[in-house]
């Protein structure tokens, strides 16, 4: 069957061919034997017409016929229809002539109108196809760019530049300079730790940052959030450099309604050092993919040994109802509880994983469904239980040359510590996308425990979308002076 259409088809194209070649030929004939007094509207004009018309569509729709036969199984009765057409209008060429010209040209017209119908519509398929094609190109071509500046150890430093903007480098710096002016007005840790940090009876957060003013607004929302203020303790680590700004910050402005803070750098975790740590190794290697912050979350049992249970949440969220009830979730033998992000064929395990590794193709499923942080609960229990943290190391020793995925991003490795392990949260705890999606529905977003800024558009940009700004900006102590002083415009 397959064989007889491909003969058909190439019979066609011969057919278009030889049709062609005769009506150059028989044109050639007629213009040499017309006459200079010859009628515009005489048989033989009209048969000029008729041919060239004959001819341009005949040609056209030979070459869709070789392109038709390119496309899926789809397109097969477009191909037919080529074919058929062709066929007709090579066969009433070889019928025309001056004495029958006038009862052929009604049925030429009819089938010139069809061809053109016919052209356009695969004019239009033929013009998509190239469209995606030169999208792909060009879709491969900046993802190898970005690959070569990444590895350059540009695009960091830009991205960097981006995301902590002059204004937030200034109050940084203010908040220093306030710390050395009066450092006796900014106590340093007491010596013996308040008992609130280690009661595992109460709510315990983990908020890893460099970015204070960002870091008050998550704790001034989720304590005017809470019905029991007193009973959330949130863990903020920093980097050494940027502790004293957020001690300045949080002894000017200590969170409301009593809830407690915890500041602590990465300096306070003497656990953490290459010995020990193969993301610490790499850094000190000189992988500048690697960003310490961001790997910090998985070690959490190790950072907080007292600890149960640990919400660790994003800096570029606000909370806008009691997160209490995320300590009463049935983990089961779950490890993590994360809002699920997969849809259709998106968001999935094979986005994010290099599945042509042997490895990655025998522990993993690339149709298993993807999460994401921003709200995330942590059994620290059953972390300790599963050893998660020794599987950690493993997988970051195994991509230490970056085949495994993209080391700038932490959520891949979590797909793969985690797998088999997450539990799905409840839609209603975690909305996302307000850093890059305008039309999220205003009923998603009011009834959202958590609204997640994820994107570029972060609400402490002037980039950000107008329609969510202020559910951030709203939290915001604008009676801080030094936002004033760094041109904040809030």
């Amino acid at each position: 069957m397959a064989g007889g259409r491909a003969s058909a088809r190439r019979r066609a194209v011969v057919a278009a061919v030889t049709t062609l070649i005769l009506l150059a030929s028989v044109s050639f004939l007629l213009s040499a034997t017309a006459t200079s007094s010859a009628a515009a509207n005489s048989p033989a004009s009209r048969l000029a017409v008729v041919q060239r018309h004959a001819e341009d569509h005949a040609a056209v729709l030979a070459a869709y016929t070789a392109h038709a036969r390119h496309l899926s199984a789809l397109s097969a009765s477009q191909t037919d229809a080529f074919l058929s057409i062709s066929s007709r209008l090579s066969a009433l060429a070889s019928r025309l002539s001056v004495s029958t010209v006038g009862a052929l040209e009604k049925e030429v017209k009819a089938q010139v109108k069809r061809a053109r119908s016919l052209a356009g519509a695969a004019k239009e398929a033929f013009d998509t196809q190239s469209k995606i094609q030169k999208l792909s190109d060009t879709i491969f071509a900046v993802g190898q760019q970005l690959l070569r500046a990444r590895r350059a150890g540009v695009l960091n430093a830009r991205i960097a530049a981006w995301s902590t903007p002059k204004s937030l480098h200034c109050l940084a710096m203010r908040l220093l300079e306030a710390r050395l002016a009066n450092a006796s007005a900014v106590p340093d840790d007491p010596p013996v730790l308040p008992p609130q940090f280690a009661d595992p009876s109460l709510h315990h957060y983990a908020v890893f940052s460099d970015n204070v003013l960002a870091v008050s607004v998550v704790v001034a929302s989720a304590a005017r959030a809470a019905a029991e203020p007193s009973r959330h303790v949130f863990h903020v680590v920093t980097a050494p450099m940027y502790l004293p700004a957020f001690r300045v910050w949080f002894a000017r402005r200590p969170p409301p309604l009593g809830a407690h803070v915890q500041l602590l750098s990465v300096s306070d975790f003497p656990f953490l050092n290459a010995s020990y740590s193969p993301v610490l190794r790499q850094i000190e290697d000189g992988n500048r993919d690697v960003a310490l912050l961001d790997y910090l979350r998985f070690y959490l049992p190790e950072m907080f040994p007292a600890l149960r249970r640990v919400v660790l949440l994003e800096d570029d969220v606000v909370v806008q109802r009691d997160l209490a009830g995320l300590w009463r979730v049935d983990m089961g033998a779950a490890v993590n509880a994360a809002l699920h992000t997969c849809f259709g064929g998106f968001r999935r395990y094979g986005k994010y994983l290099n599945f042509s590794d042997p490895v990655v193709q025998e522990s993993f499923s690339p149709r298993a469904c993807a999460w994401s942080y921003g709200v995330n609960v942590f059994d620290l229990q059953a972390w300790r239980r599963e050893q998660c943290t020794e599987q950690f190391h493993r997988f970051m020793e195994m991509n230490e040359n970056g085949t495994l995925w993209d080391p700038a991003s932490v959520l891949p490795v979590g797909l793969m510590t985690f797998y088999g392990k997450t539990k799905p949260l409840d839609k209603s705890w975690h909305v996302m996308g307000l850093g890059y999606n305008p039309h999220i529905r205003p009923e998603d977003i009011s009834g959202a425990a958590v609204i997640h800024f994820n994107g570029n558009m972060k609400p402490w940009l002037d980039v950000a979308f107008n329609q969510y700004k202020n559910l951030w900006t709203k939290h915001v102590d604008t009676e801080m002076e030094f936002l004033t002083l760094c041109n904040f415009g809030l």
